[in-house]
């Protein structure tokens, strides 16, 4: 008890202590499209961060080849490798050729290697169903991770190369993917790809699971309805982006949607709108709509108590502490011996981040899983 009261006595002498600076000139992609440098200092990248590099990742540094998917040796209760080989073989039997007609979620996918020259296009599975679960995270709670592997390797990624200041300009493939990105429902869509989908299978420690991917040489998308709220946002050329994502928030629509338009250039002033990588998409809306919320936090009378929220799901843990004082905010992640990125039989390997009353001035260390823990916290 004395360290944790030391420790919050800590947090109350650096409130305060560090503020928002603008955000540097290295993170010009976030600045010009939300225009407002108090909400983009927590996404301040560096240079180095934007530079895309091929994943190095051993996994496990060696645990997969001493356990072949039957030992465990990382801790979780099923192989991912052997369940993603499962859904991948399932997967290809059903793309003949290099033609794609399925229902897609709707989902889209923008790349950042290359940047500022990326691919975006579609991702469609080659089914005719009610696909829209395949990409809304919020509903996946409960799901196993076979169930989830399996309707994510569905997803067949298209490709069309298109710099991302100039996707207004890049033709018919690009207008037509983000129609889908804007779409209400599942959409009807016929991909056509430059040749047959890679038989490739994709293992990296950042990126959801999908299917294998090709260039698109045509694509055609069926009678779609977009989301009303999203549209409204979309053809507001006046509005800002990072109102319209905490309007949007606001007003119930999900958090997914509007990273997905968020990431084809949807929301901003006209002349700033771009297109943004998937990845780098997500954690701004986390981002944004967590300040947000943490505005109104910081206004509501302080607890008087200690309080813990716990979940545990697909071999994680969650926990939640809540401490008496003014709004500081914390993330760590543990990995316990012999997990994936902890090979250690000895030790538990902790990493961390934190920021005060003020907020951050730089791109939390641990990554985007600190903004979407930050948001999911701001909901408790």
């Amino acid at each position: 008890m004395k360290k944790l009261t030391k420790r919050i006595r800590k947090f109350k002498t650096d409130v305060g202590a560090r503020k928002p600076s603008k955000t540097s000139k290295d993170n010009l992609w976030i600045l010009q499209l939300v225009d407002d440098p108090n909400i983009t200092a927590d996404l301040n990248y560096n240079a180095n961060y934007l530079v895309a590099k091929a994943s190095g990742v051993a996994w496990g540094k060696g645990l997969c080849v001493a356990c072949k998917g039957a030992k465990f040796l990382c801790g979780k209760t099923r192989c991912s490798l052997i369940v993603r080989l499962k859904h991948y073989f399932r997967t290809m039997p059903l793309i003949q050729g290099t033609e794609v007609d399925g229902a897609s979620p709707p989902s889209v996918f923008v790349g950042r290697f290359g940047y500022p020259y990326v691919y975006a296009g579609p991702l469609v599975p080659p089914v005719h169903e009610d696909t829209s679960l395949y990409d809304l995270p919020e509903l996946w709670f409960g799901k196993s991770i076979d169930e989830i592997v399996g309707f994510r390797s569905m997803l067949v990624r298209g490709k069309h190369r298109v710099h991302v200041r100039r996707f207004e300009d890049a033709g018919k493939i690009m207008d037509r993917t983000r129609e889908l990105a804007l779409s209400e429902g599942s959409v009807d869509v016929e991909l056509a790809l430059k040749k047959r989908p890679q038989r490739r299978l994709i293992l990296d420690d950042a990126v959801q699971p999908f299917g294998p991917s090709a260039l698109v040489r045509a694509l055609s998308v069926g009678t779609s309805r977009w989301d009303y709220q999203i549209e409204k946002a979309y053809g507001d050329t006046d509005l800002k982006a990072a109102e319209a994502v905490t309007t949007l928030h606001a007003r119930g629509v999900l958090v997914t949607k509007i990273q997905r338009a968020f990431s084809v250039g949807s929301f901003g002033l006209k002349d700033n709108r771009r297109l943004v990588p998937t990845r780098w998409s997500i954690t701004a809306v986390d981002s944004i709509v967590s300040k947000d919320m943490m505005k109104r936090i910081k206004t509501f009378p302080e607890i008087n108590e200690y309080r813990v929220y716990e979940s545990r799901y697909l071999d994680n843990q969650f926990e939640v502490l809540m401490i008496p004082g003014a709004w500081s905010y914390e993330a760590m992640e543990a990995w316990y011996p012999g997990t994936v990125w902890n090979p250690s039989k000895r030790y538990v390997v902790m990493f961390s981040d934190w920021e005060g009353f003020e907020g951050r001035t730089t791109y939390a260390k641990i990554g985007g899983c600190y903004y979407a823990a930050r948001l999911a916290v701001g909901e408790l």
